[in-house]
Protein backbone atom coordinates (compact mmCIF):
# COMPACT_ATOMS: atom_id res chain seq x y z
CA UNK A 1 0.00 0.00 0.00
CA UNK A 2 1.32 3.43 -0.85
CA UNK A 3 0.42 7.00 -0.15
CA UNK A 4 1.15 10.27 -1.95
CA UNK A 5 3.80 12.28 -0.18
CA UNK A 6 2.00 15.11 1.57
CA UNK A 7 2.82 18.72 0.91
CA UNK A 8 5.35 18.28 -1.86
CA UNK A 9 3.13 18.75 -4.88
CA UNK A 10 5.31 16.27 -6.74
CA UNK A 11 2.91 13.35 -6.71
CA UNK A 12 5.84 11.16 -5.62
CA UNK A 13 4.59 8.10 -3.85
CA UNK A 14 6.13 6.93 -0.62
CA UNK A 15 5.78 3.35 0.58
CA UNK A 16 4.09 3.13 3.95
CA UNK A 17 6.03 -0.07 4.60
CA UNK A 18 9.32 1.73 3.96
CA UNK A 19 8.37 4.55 6.28
CA UNK A 20 7.33 2.05 8.93
CA UNK A 21 10.62 0.19 8.59
CA UNK A 22 12.58 3.43 8.85
CA UNK A 23 10.58 4.61 11.86
CA UNK A 24 11.03 1.26 13.65
CA UNK A 25 14.72 1.15 12.80
CA UNK A 26 15.18 4.67 14.13
CA UNK A 27 13.66 3.74 17.48
CA UNK A 28 15.56 0.46 17.84
CA UNK A 29 18.90 1.61 16.43
CA UNK A 30 18.94 4.63 18.73
CA UNK A 31 17.83 2.75 21.85
CA UNK A 32 19.87 -0.42 21.43
CA UNK A 33 22.53 0.14 18.78
CA UNK A 34 22.62 -0.71 15.09
CA UNK A 35 24.68 -3.89 15.36
CA UNK A 36 22.45 -5.29 18.12
CA UNK A 37 19.21 -5.19 16.10
CA UNK A 38 18.79 -7.85 13.43
CA UNK A 39 16.72 -7.86 10.25
CA UNK A 40 14.30 -10.46 11.64
CA UNK A 41 13.40 -8.19 14.53
CA UNK A 42 13.06 -5.16 12.28
CA UNK A 43 10.72 -7.12 9.99
CA UNK A 44 8.64 -8.43 12.90
CA UNK A 45 8.25 -5.10 14.71
CA UNK A 46 7.56 -3.23 11.47
CA UNK A 47 4.91 -5.82 10.52
CA UNK A 48 6.32 -6.38 7.04
CA UNK A 49 7.72 -9.39 5.22
CA UNK A 50 11.35 -10.15 4.45
CA UNK A 51 10.57 -9.61 0.78
CA UNK A 52 9.22 -6.15 1.58
CA UNK A 53 12.32 -5.31 3.61
CA UNK A 54 14.70 -6.23 0.79
CA UNK A 55 12.52 -4.50 -1.78
CA UNK A 56 13.24 -1.19 -0.04
CA UNK A 57 16.67 -1.79 1.49
CA UNK A 58 19.43 -3.96 0.06
CA UNK A 59 20.77 -4.69 3.54
CA UNK A 60 20.54 -3.64 7.16
CA UNK A 61 23.49 -1.32 6.56
CA UNK A 62 21.52 0.33 3.76
CA UNK A 63 18.72 0.89 6.28
CA UNK A 64 21.26 2.24 8.77
CA UNK A 65 22.40 4.84 6.21
CA UNK A 66 18.75 5.83 5.69
CA UNK A 67 18.34 6.12 9.46
CA UNK A 68 21.32 8.49 9.73
CA UNK A 69 19.97 10.48 6.76
CA UNK A 70 16.56 10.82 8.46
CA UNK A 71 18.11 12.24 11.64
CA UNK A 72 20.24 14.57 9.52
CA UNK A 73 17.15 15.79 7.64
CA UNK A 74 15.25 16.42 10.88
CA UNK A 75 18.04 18.70 12.11
CA UNK A 76 18.28 20.50 8.77
CA UNK A 77 14.52 21.08 8.87
CA UNK A 78 14.66 22.40 12.41
CA UNK A 79 17.42 24.89 11.65
CA UNK A 80 15.76 25.80 8.36
CA UNK A 81 12.53 26.67 10.15
CA UNK A 82 14.40 29.02 12.49
CA UNK A 83 16.06 30.68 9.50
CA UNK A 84 12.78 30.98 7.59
CA UNK A 85 11.17 32.64 10.60
CA UNK A 86 13.69 35.49 10.34
CA UNK A 87 15.39 34.60 13.61
CA UNK A 88 18.68 36.41 14.19
CA UNK A 89 21.91 34.36 13.96
CA UNK A 90 22.45 34.48 17.72
CA UNK A 91 18.79 33.57 18.22
CA UNK A 92 19.21 30.52 15.98
CA UNK A 93 22.32 29.43 17.88
CA UNK A 94 20.52 29.84 21.19
CA UNK A 95 17.53 27.99 19.74
CA UNK A 96 19.75 25.08 18.75
CA UNK A 97 21.13 25.04 22.29
CA UNK A 98 17.64 25.06 23.80
CA UNK A 99 16.64 22.17 21.54
CA UNK A 100 19.70 20.20 22.65
CA UNK A 101 18.80 20.77 26.29
CA UNK A 102 15.27 19.52 25.62
CA UNK A 103 16.68 16.37 23.99
CA UNK A 104 19.17 15.73 26.78
CA UNK A 105 16.44 15.94 29.42
CA UNK A 106 13.92 13.81 27.52
CA UNK A 107 13.00 10.24 28.57
CA UNK A 108 14.93 7.57 26.70
CA UNK A 109 17.81 9.88 25.82
CA UNK A 110 21.02 7.91 25.26
CA UNK A 111 23.40 10.34 23.61
CA UNK A 112 24.03 11.65 20.11
CA UNK A 113 22.74 9.38 17.35
CA UNK A 114 25.68 10.31 15.13
CA UNK A 115 28.40 9.77 17.74
CA UNK A 116 26.81 6.48 18.79
CA UNK A 117 26.71 5.26 15.20
CA UNK A 118 30.27 6.44 14.56
CA UNK A 119 31.45 4.26 17.45
CA UNK A 120 29.79 1.27 15.79
CA UNK A 121 31.17 2.06 12.33
CA UNK A 122 34.72 3.40 12.80
CA UNK A 123 35.87 2.55 9.25
CA UNK A 124 36.03 5.93 7.43
CA UNK A 125 35.15 4.21 4.15
CA UNK A 126 31.97 2.60 5.44
CA UNK A 127 28.75 4.16 4.03
CA UNK A 128 27.33 4.74 7.53
CA UNK A 129 30.52 6.49 8.66
CA UNK A 130 30.55 8.62 5.52
CA UNK A 131 26.92 9.64 6.12
CA UNK A 132 27.85 10.73 9.64
CA UNK A 133 30.81 12.76 8.38
CA UNK A 134 28.62 14.47 5.75
CA UNK A 135 26.18 15.52 8.45
CA UNK A 136 28.91 16.83 10.73
CA UNK A 137 30.56 18.77 7.91
CA UNK A 138 27.22 20.39 7.06
CA UNK A 139 26.48 21.14 10.73
CA UNK A 140 29.88 22.74 11.34
CA UNK A 141 29.58 24.77 8.14
CA UNK A 142 26.10 25.94 9.12
CA UNK A 143 27.12 26.90 12.66
CA UNK A 144 30.25 28.67 11.42
CA UNK A 145 28.14 30.59 8.91
CA UNK A 146 25.86 31.80 11.69
CA UNK A 147 28.82 33.05 13.71
CA UNK A 148 30.20 34.72 10.58
CA UNK A 149 26.91 36.64 10.25
CA UNK A 150 27.56 38.07 13.71
CA UNK A 151 31.17 38.87 12.83
CA UNK A 152 33.63 37.16 10.53
CA UNK A 153 36.47 37.55 13.03
CA UNK A 154 37.45 34.04 14.18
CA UNK A 155 34.10 32.61 13.08
CA UNK A 156 35.82 29.31 12.28
CA UNK A 157 37.06 29.02 15.85
CA UNK A 158 33.65 29.92 17.27
CA UNK A 159 31.98 27.31 15.07
CA UNK A 160 34.39 24.62 16.19
CA UNK A 161 33.92 25.68 19.81
CA UNK A 162 30.13 25.44 19.50
CA UNK A 163 30.28 21.97 17.98
CA UNK A 164 32.64 20.79 20.72
CA UNK A 165 30.25 22.18 23.35
CA UNK A 166 27.44 20.33 21.63
CA UNK A 167 29.35 17.04 21.44
CA UNK A 168 30.39 17.23 25.07
CA UNK A 169 26.89 18.03 26.27
CA UNK A 170 25.32 15.23 24.25
CA UNK A 171 27.70 12.73 25.86
CA UNK A 172 27.64 14.21 29.35
CA UNK A 173 23.84 14.40 29.34
CA UNK A 174 23.68 10.65 28.81
CA UNK A 175 26.40 9.67 31.27
CA UNK A 176 25.89 12.33 33.93
CA UNK A 177 23.30 14.75 35.29
CA UNK A 178 21.14 15.91 32.34
CA UNK A 179 19.84 18.98 34.17
CA UNK A 180 23.30 20.22 35.14
CA UNK A 181 24.59 19.39 31.65
CA UNK A 182 21.85 21.45 30.02
CA UNK A 183 22.51 24.43 32.26
CA UNK A 184 26.24 24.22 31.58
CA UNK A 185 25.67 24.01 27.84
CA UNK A 186 23.47 27.12 27.81
CA UNK A 187 26.00 29.07 29.88
CA UNK A 188 28.74 27.98 27.53
CA UNK A 189 26.80 29.09 24.45
CA UNK A 190 25.95 32.41 26.08
CA UNK A 191 29.59 33.06 26.94
CA UNK A 192 30.75 32.04 23.47
CA UNK A 193 28.25 34.40 21.84
CA UNK A 194 29.23 37.33 24.08
CA UNK A 195 32.92 36.84 23.36
CA UNK A 196 32.33 36.43 19.64
CA UNK A 197 30.09 39.51 19.44
CA UNK A 198 32.81 41.53 21.18
CA UNK A 199 35.20 40.58 18.38
CA UNK A 200 32.96 42.48 16.01
CA UNK A 201 33.51 45.64 18.04
CA UNK A 202 37.21 45.05 18.58
CA UNK A 203 39.08 42.07 17.19
CA UNK A 204 41.47 42.39 20.10
CA UNK A 205 38.79 42.44 22.80
CA UNK A 206 39.50 38.88 23.85
CA UNK A 207 42.87 38.40 25.61
CA UNK A 208 45.49 36.38 23.81
CA UNK A 209 45.67 32.84 25.13
CA UNK A 210 48.63 31.93 27.29
CA UNK A 211 50.88 28.93 26.73
CA UNK A 212 49.23 25.57 27.28
CA UNK A 213 50.46 23.37 30.09
CA UNK A 214 51.83 19.97 29.09
CA UNK A 215 50.07 16.99 30.67
CA UNK A 216 51.20 13.43 30.01
CA UNK A 217 50.07 9.87 30.74
CA UNK A 218 46.33 10.57 30.44
CA UNK A 219 44.82 7.60 28.58
CA UNK A 220 41.36 7.87 26.99
CA UNK A 221 41.68 4.72 24.89
CA UNK A 222 42.89 1.15 25.51
CA UNK A 223 46.71 0.92 25.36
CA UNK A 224 48.11 -0.36 22.11
CA UNK A 225 49.92 -3.68 22.17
Amino acid sequence: MTQTEAGTGTGRRVSEARERLLRTAGQLFYAEGIHTVGVDRLVTESKVTNATFYRHFRSKEDLAVAYIASVDQAIRTQIGSLTAAGTTPDGILRGIGASLVEQIRSPGYRGCAFLNAAAEFPDPDHPVHRAIVRHREWFLQTITGLFAEITVAQADHAGQHFVMLRDGAMSSGHLGDPVLTGETLLRGIDGLLRIHAARGLDEHAAPAPGPAATVTDIQCAPPSE
